[in-house]
């Protein structure tokens, strides 16, 4: 009877089959060790020489090598058990082996903490699965789908897969386009989202849609996103109209996966509804991590008559007070500076409080008065250092929203046990794009803005509020939603406000308006980022590390050798030719 590795302490005194991989030999010249490995973790077996067909083929066995093992489970006398693994109370005394496949030797190790570079282990993924951390990702990430499965069937949500082949979609990222056979000339897109799908769902009846979905978009990898695909968890609820019964509907799955599932403690059991606008001004961010507190304190007024130029010269002065932050070296304070520089800014001032004072070479030329309001508005005490941001509005909050994560990085602030969720909510409908100056959707156009199309009207088109919303964990955006729209007539007018005609939203989302025309229901949903969700929950930096075949940071996926050349007649027939640059 062959059984799994973890259960040989169960079978004690009874003969069982064991199959795996090599961990490693050890040759005691009369006696060979063998640890066996299976997904379920690793058992010694001990070969004798008095069984000498197999004590002949455990002399040739190497790391890797697939086995299979016969024999008794016997319990190992007391000095010689291992107390580091779960059997190590047992071991296999082995009557008969098998060699079920052998192993040249490998390229990158699949045991032990020593890790290849990313491309190599990217390269042979196949072995880099072998990993028991991997096993148990991969192991994790199945039962974390089986939850929000479970959590949503139960609530009435119907499962309907979208099409794959789609067409293209404004969700603010690179389309991959795929070109038809049949229709020449003409190109299929891959999804970024399945946007109008679900809304065509609700059209259609369905009175509350999910789906574990594929999305595609052709925007550069970095640490907490994945190049070319990814997955949603997406969702949609019809006769919806506020996007607070979405909101209530499913927070509950995320604080149990972040309970339950992942074992992490909730800062908050109440999560915050947080105004974008709020959000910006107290974080510099519109997805801030509340773990720790260093807000941003507002010095314009108290600093308007400075002579102070940098401060005088500016649209807003901000500053954030650093806890212990007098303990930075020089060279740290430079590096926090490159870091403000990369972001925008001119440069990085700073007092430090020591020794009952505020020392900084712009002190002097801060009057007294300046010097005691700073003290106050920010709480600095004995020890703490206050850094500030002079410059527009927006630069300031960008600036020193990157340097409030980057403190906390640097203080330890960041307690991977405590999981921070919060709500970003109505966001801007629309902006002005700083480089052309037009105006532009601040999203996508799918949302309803909050006043209908009366507020869509009005003069200021920047001050419109979209009923949309994000989910925030530990500075992560996990999801986005939004109360959808789902009226021709103010469609038309969201886009006739950036100057495109009935014509173009026609040609662009044709059956969608259509749809709309029959009946359709109001509607409101969102959609999480599972990858970036469970990286999160399970403590990842990196999330190439949570998915079985990743890309690596350049879009090649190292082991399959793509993207590639594809043959001449592959082209011929969609028409195409690649021409040299």
């Amino acid at each position: 009877m062959r059984i799994l590795a973890a259960d040989t302490t169960q079978k004690v005194g009874e003969t069982v089959t064991v199959k795996g991989w090599v961990n490693s030999r050890r040759d005691h010249g009369g006696l060979i060790f063998i640890d066996l490995r299976d997904h379920t973790g690793v058992v010694q077996l001990a070969i004798r020489p008095e069984q000498a067909e197999a004590f002949k083929l455990g002399e040739a066995l190497r790391d890797e090598f697939v086995i299979s093992a016969t024999g008794a489970v016997l319990e190992r006398e007391e000095g010689l058990k291992n107390p580091n693994i779960a059997t190590g109370g047992v071991e296999l005394k082995v009557e008969a082996l098998e060699i079920l496949n052998r192993s040249e030797p490998l390229p990158i190790q699949v045991q032990g903490d020593s890790l290849a570079n990313e491309d190599l282990r990217l390269k042979y993924r196949y072995l880099d699965l072998r990993r028991p951390k991997m096993q148990l990702r991969l192991k994790q990430r199945a039962q974390y789908y089986a939850m929000m499965r479970q959590y949503l069937e139960q609530r009435d949500f119907t499962e309907v897969t979208t099409p794959i082949l789609a067409n293209s979609s404004p969700e603010g990222a690179r389309d991959f386009l795929i070109p038809s056979r049949l229709q020449s000339g003409k190109f299929y897109a891959l999804p970024q989202a399945p946007q109008q799908f679900k809304q065509l769902l609700m059209v259609g009846g369905i009175p509350r849609y999910y789906q574990l979905a594929a999305c595609f978009r052709d925007e550069d990898p970095r640490a907490d996103r994945l190049y070319g695909e990814f997955y949603q968890l997406d969702l949609e609820m019809s006769f919806v109209e506020d996007g607070e019964e979405v909101r209530s509907t499913i927070e509950p799955l995320i604080k149990q996966l972040s309970t339950e599932f992942a074992g992490k403690k909730l800062l908050n059991e109440d999560i915050p509804r947080i105004p974008y606008k709020e959000a910006m001004e107290t974080y510099g961010s519109d997805k801030p991590d509340l773990r720790f507190g260093m807000e941003l304190v507002e010095l314009t007024d108290e600093l308007k008559n400075t002579e102070f130029g940098v401060f005088k010269s500016a649209e807003c002065v901000k500053a954030i007070c650093v806890k212990d932050g007098a303990s930075l070296s020089r060279s740290q304070i430079d590096n926090f500076t490159e870091i403000a520089k990369n972001e925008g800014a001119g440069g990085l001032a700073y007092i430090t409080y020591k020794d009952g004072e505020a020392q900084s070479p712009i002190a002097k030329f801060l009057a007294a008065e300046e010097l005691d309001a700073i003290t106050q508005k920010t709480g600095a005490q004995d020890g703490d250092a206050v850094f500030f941001g002079a410059d527009k509005r927006s630069k300031v909050n960008k600036v020193l929203g990157k340097l409030r994560s980057e403190f906390a990085a640097h203080f330890n602030l960041k307690d991977s046990n405590v999981i921070a969720l919060c709500w970003i909510v109505d966001f801007p409908f629309y902006e002005t794009d700083e480089k052309t100056g037009n105006l532009d959707f601040a999203h996508n156009p799918f949302s309803m803005p909050k006043g209908g199309l009366q507020a869509l009207e009005g003069e200021d088109k920047t001050s419109i509020i979209a009923d949309q919303y994000d989910m925030v964990m530990n500075g992560y955006e996990i999801c986005s939603g939004g109360v959808r729209n789902h009226s021709p007539e103010i469609m038309y007018k969201a886009f006739g406000n950036l100057g495109f005609d009935q014509a173009y939203v026609d040609a662009r989302f044709g059956a969608m308006i259509n749809a709309f025309k029959y009946g359709a229901p109001p509607h409101a949903g969102c959609a999480f980022g599972i990858d970036r969700m469970f990286m999160v929950l399970v403590g990842e930096e990196n999330i190439r590390e949570i998915v079985a075949f990743p890309k690596n940071g350049s879009g090649v996926d190292a082991m399959m050798q793509t993207p590639n050349a594809v043959d001449i007649e592959q082209l011929d027939d969609l028409n195409l030719r690649i021409i040299e640059h």
